[in-house]
This record gives C-alpha cells, structure tokens and sequence, in this order.
C-alpha cells in the first residue's frame, strides 16, 4: 500500500508539470492522498491533524523568517539597495570575462539576499540582458546565473534551505554555513575557470551604460544605500542570530527609503505587503518584486512539505524504505546513499523544500553526527534539486530570466558540489581501509 501510495504521488506532480498547473495542487491532493494512507492505518482525524500541526512546529521559524524575506525584498528595492549594488558591479563588466562575473554577481546578490527566485528575477535578468546584447550564448548564461543563485540560497545567514536543514538536524546554522564554505571551496574555483574558459569562446563589449544610467536617475544611489547590505554581512559575521540580523537590516531600509529615496510614510504598509512597483515601466522590468504576498505560494509549499513530514512520522510511511536506503548506505557509504536518495526525492517532490524534507527523513537515522548530517544535506539535495528539469527549483528562476532547458547543462557549481564531495568521501574511505 506503501508503494502505490507514492506512485499516485508521484503521478499527480508528474501531471502538474506536464499540464503546467500550479505544484500546489498536487501538494494538496497528496495531503489527502497521505491522510487517507492514515485513516487506512487506523489512525483517527484528530491524529492526522495533530501529525500535521507537529510537522509544521518544525518549522515556524522558517515560517518568520518568509515574513521578513518578503519585507527585506521590497525595501532593498525601494532604499535604492539593490540599484546600487547593480551600479556599482557595471564597473567589473570585463567582457571576456563576462560569464564568470555574470556566477559571481549573482551569487552577491543571493548570499545577501538569500533567495535564488528573487535572485534571479534581479541580478539574473539584468545579467541575461547584458549578455544578450554581447552575442553571448543564452545557454552558457543561463547555466552562470542558476549557479550563482542557488549559490547564496545554500549558505546565505538569510536562505530558507540552509534554515530548513539546521532546523531539521538541530543545528547551529552559521556552524553550517562555516563548514559549508571549506566543502565548496574547490567546486567554486573550478566553476570559475571554466566560466572564464567559456567566456573567450565569445568576446564582445557591454553596453550597460543605459541600465546605469535609469537606476541613477530614478534613484539617489550612495554609500547609505548600501547600510542594509552591510548589516546582513557584518551582523552575520558575528553570528547575530538572522531573524535580528534581517530586522535590523529592514529598520535601515525604511529610514533610507524615507530619508534618502524620499518614499511616504503612507505608502510603506502597502510597499511591504504588496512589494516595489515602479512607475517607469522600463524600471519596473528591472527591478519590481518583494514583498509580503511574494512569499504566500512558497510559504503554502513549506507548509504542506511539514504536514507531510509530520504525518509520514506517524504512519510509518516510509519505514521499508528507510530499510533498504540504509542498506545501501552500508555497500557504497552514508554520503553515496544519501546522494542517490536525494536525486530521487528531487525527481518525485518537484521543489526543493520537500525534497529536503524527505531525505532527511529517509537517511537521518544512517548518519548520527547532526552536523555532518547537515552538511551532507547541503551538498547533494539543496543543490540537486535545481537540476530536475521539471523540478519548479530550477524551472522558474531559467523561466524568469529567459533561459533556455538546456542551461542546466551548464550550472557546472550544482553539479560540482555532489560529486567533488563523494570523489573526497570516497578517497578517503580507500585511504583508511
């Protein structure tokens, strides 16, 4: 019953994304799909819904967090913080080395940001723009940006996932972020010289001079603009816990937005819930989003991934199939077990968040050590799942800046990090033995 239970599952993402409906509809009908599997099992209602409400216990700090994301998102663009850190950047714009500065300016603006979504839709759509106009394969530049935003959305203070799996494994998340660096170090590196290898396959010049010269011209771009910026990454230098860290980054943003964009007061209840619209259309291509309700269809999807968790503890869903994971586990390594387990919870939840959710539930019991349990994590399903092609992880931010399928080809850092780390795991093993 197990196994027809998750094939029907399965089926209804599968129809969601061949029919292009909404991912929530299938996490809808695999909520009841799952309560039904319950009531099967004997468990009652009441039950049901005490597992759910358990499962979403795990993550309402995730849940604040979304609350502040929004805000931040729709300040950043109002203070001129985001303009300016876009301005600022022309200057790097070396065209043979367009790709690579198109991966790291990306991955600026998600580490400070800590989403790969909103990432995309402005440093992702700027730099796709740009190179466009330099005759640069879409490709190629499709591949840099989905690097670079999932990037940040893996070890920022301020990223849902790195929060999601320090919760889940009750750890500590700067620890994690700390560990996460040393484990990317290598992949980065050599992401970088095979971006710049790609860019001499091309050599062009920018011409970045109109998108600069509409961010300064609608906004007072200064070094105040940046403060908000600054607080994120000084504060998490020093561990400051991140729902401080980003309130505070928001209180700058709003005197900012005030004194120095010269934003209403009145209009600022609006601005949080409903995000930054400008009224140059031309801008507003550039650079409209955040805000409070840009976080409902995300939050909706973490919250029924919870519910999920919750009641799969309680039904012993998924207790045969820990069984043979773990075995797996014991023939090619933990770290291999889970990797391949990853992958599958990526082509079967169709979003990261509940990829993450099922593969810790599936391997938390094969790897005792919390952290290297969260480490783990960070290395194979946070950045596996943006490779899925039906998977919304990778799907939306290549639909929001253009790019075609086949740019997950070239996203060289999410493929890099998986395999650097068992290639590592597995020397090591070799050397002990």
């Amino acid at each position: 019953m197990e196994t027809v239970t998750l094939l029907l599952f399965a089926a209804a993402l599968f129809c969601c994304v061949l029919f292009n409906f909404p991912i929530l509809y299938a996490l809808v009908f695999g909520y009841f799909l799952f309560c039904f599997y319950g009531l099967r099992k004997g468990k009652k209602p009441q039950e049901l819904l005490r597992m759910s409400l358990t499962g979403i216990k795990t993550v309402k700090n995730i849940l604040i967090v979304f609350l502040l994301i929004g805000m931040i998102t729709a300040l950043w663009r109002a203070a001129g913080t985001i303009p300016a850190i876009i301005c600022d950047s022309f200057g790097l714009m070396l065209p043979s080395f367009f790709l690579v500065i198109t991966f790291l300016l990306n991955c600026l603006v998600s580490f400070l940001t800590g989403t790969a979504f909103g990432s995309a839709a402005t440093m992702g759509v700027i730099t796709m723009a740009i190179g466009n106009a330099m005759g640069l394969d879409p490709a190629f530049l499709g591949g840099a940006i989905l690097s670079g935003v999932y990037f940040g959305d893996r070890c920022s203070p301020m990223s849902t996932s790195a929060l999601l799996v320090s919760e889940l494994t009750k750890t500590n998340l700067f620890t994690n972020i700390r560990k996460m660096f040393f484990t990317s170090l290598v992949p980065f590196s050599i992401t970088c010289i095979l971006y710049i290898a790609l860019g001499f396959t091309k050599n062009s010049e920018a011409n970045s001079i109109g998108i600069k010269e509409i961010f300064e011209t609608n906004f007072n771009l200064s070094i105040l603009t940046l403060i908000p910026a600054i607080l994120i990454l000084v504060l998490s230098c020093f561990k400051i816990p991140v729902k401080i860290t980003m309130s505070l980054s928001i209180l700058s943003a709003v005197g900012i937005a005030f004194g120095v964009q010269g934003l209403e007061p009145s209009a600022l209840f609006h601005l949080l819930v409903f995000g930054y619209h400008a009224q140059d259309p031309v801008l507003a291509k550039l650079i409209d989003g955040g805000g409070i309700l840009s976080m409902v269809n995300v939050t909706a999807i973490v919250c029924l991934s919870s519910c999920y968790a919750g009641i799969f503890n309680g039904t012993g869903l998924l207790i045969n199939l820990k069984e043979k994971i773990g075995r797996l586990g014991q023939k090619i390594s933990p770290y291999g077990s889970l990797l391949c387990t990853s992958i599958g919870t990526s082509m079967i939840a169709c979003n990261q968040t509940l990829s993450i959710m099922l593969t810790h539930q599936l391997c938390n019991e094969m790897i005792s050590d919390h952290e290297e349990m969260a480490i783990n994590l960070e290395n194979t399903v946070v950045v596996l799942a943006p490779l899925i092609p039906w998977s919304i992880a990778g799907g939306v931010p290549l639909a929001a800046i253009g790019a075609p399928q086949i740019s997950l080809l070239f996203a060289f850092y999410l493929y890099l990090i998986p395999l650097w780390n068992f290639f590592k795991i597995t020397y090591k093993k070799r050397i002990n033995k």
